[in-house]
């Protein structure tokens, strides 16, 4: 690491935040808070989760799209202040939970995570997001149509990155990402596919007015918001453990041991009440980030810390922030292919690596189940707002079935 310069630590981080650009402003969107802000609390909530965690755990901290109804309902019907508040207890909720892991100790945590539970997770985590890449290159599952701009943008975009990562040397074998974002973009723009007039109309400096207003209210006490909003952070939980757990299989380290599972959830925890002081979303680990790291196979979590200040940097930029949200979504399409596939591919590296035996009855139902029920699941309504996705419920099936079963069939 003490090897790469400052200028190509630089690089590095600018292809982490081209990774996680587009799912963290998203969120904002769709909810109707500030895309500018919610990358502000992206770039300090990592920063916030680096020193809670040793600075030992290379992710990046996103908007997590597990809020995003909960959020724009109370945002509609309570105002900002109330959400605020909503998000703030969030992240309280983590602080309380990582107090309780501390407590029963990580061993503990560890017995109920086996590779043949964290194996078909991580394999989920990845399957789970293909249909928003194979989506963002224009794929139209209702119509069953394609955008062949799209399509040849995204193949352009892949091939690039495939010829890289095979034939590049030195430094550039290291940022195949970014140079198949330029390379996109550069076609996009010969197929008349950018749109510049948001770069032309954004501020150099600041952010929007609706951002200018979220940032100046105070945080509110309403249950209504805090009810609907906070006990979303329970089932984000098991998804936080296998965000973690992949992160830790492709570093090749075991995070759960150190720094501690209790740590990594107590830096969600303060990272997301962070973002409920200043007014964006609620923070989560990106597995996008995790992608790079497998792509590039360059860990070292300084460069997350780089692209963390990158984000805080952009966010503070009209300008650069309008260049980025100007990529087209095949482009990130192309890139996310890959990416995602990276990250069900460490799963079936986690199975090999243990060497299961997938001849015993035992571990083919626990995988079977987790893979046909996160899958198949999307996101089921528990009450009101509250949703529990597939991901969570297939871990906490797979959690289950791992105690239950005997290991001797």
């Amino acid at each position: 690491m003490d090897q790469i310069s400052t200028s190509k630590k630089i690089i590095l981080g600018l292809q982490h935040v081209l990774a996680m650009f587009g799912a963290t402003v998203l969120v904002p969107i769709l909810t109707g808070l500030d895309p500018g802000i919610a990358l502000l609390c992206a770039g300090l909530g990592t920063l916030v989760f680096h020193g809670t965690t040793k600075g030992i755990v290379p992710v990046f901290l996103g908007s997590s799209f597990a809020f995003i109804t909960a959020i724009a309902i109370n945002l509609q019907g309570l105002g900002i202040g109330a959400v605020k508040g909503g998000i703030i207890a969030t992240g309280l909720v983590y602080v309380l939970m990582a107090g309780v892991i501390k407590y029963v100790g990580v061993e503990s945590v560890k017995s109920f995570f086996p590779p043949v539970v964290v194996g078909p997770i991580i394999m989920v985590i990845g399957l789970r997001l293909s249909p928003t890449a194979i989506q963002m290159i224009g794929y139209d599952s209702v119509a069953s149509t394609i955008d062949f701009k799209g399509l040849i943008v995204a193949a352009i975009v892949i091939i690039s990155m495939i010829a890289i990562s095979i034939f590049a040397k030195g430094f550039f074998k290291l940022v195949p990402i970014l140079i198949s974002v330029l390379v996109g973009y550069i076609a996009a723009l010969f197929l008349g596919m950018v749109d510049t007039s948001a770069i032309v109309a954004a501020p150099w400096i600041g952010f929007s007015e609706i951002g200018k207003e979220h940032v100046m209210a105070l945080p509110t006490l309403s249950w209504e918001a805090i009810i609907g909003i906070a006990p979303i952070a329970l089932v984000v939980f098991i998804e936080h453990i296998g965000d973690i757990t992949t992160n830790g299989a492709v570093v090749g380290k075991d995070f759960f041991a150190n720094p501690g599972i209790h740590r990594t959830l107590l830096g969600d925890g303060l990272a997301t009440m962070v973002a409920g002081f200043i007014g964006g979303p609620a923070n989560t680990t990106y597995g996008e980030n995790t992608g790079v790291l497998a792509v590039t196979k360059v860990y070292h979590p300084q460069i997350l810390r780089i692209a963390a200040i990158i984000a805080i940097i952009l966010s503070l930029c009209g300008k650069f922030t309008a260049i980025i949200q100007s990529i087209p979504s095949p482009v990130m399409g192309g890139i996310s292919v890959i990416l995602f596939g990276m990250i069900a591919s460490v799963g079936v590296r986690t199975l090999v690596d243990a060497q299961l035996d997938f001849t015993h009855s035992r571990n083919l139902l626990i995988a079977a189940i987790i893979f046909v029920t996160g899958i198949g699941i999307n996101n089921v309504a528990i009450v009101g707002t509250i949703t529990i996705s597939g991901l969570a419920i297939a871990a906490l099936i797979g959690v289950v079935l791992n105690k239950l079963l005997p290991d001797n069939i």
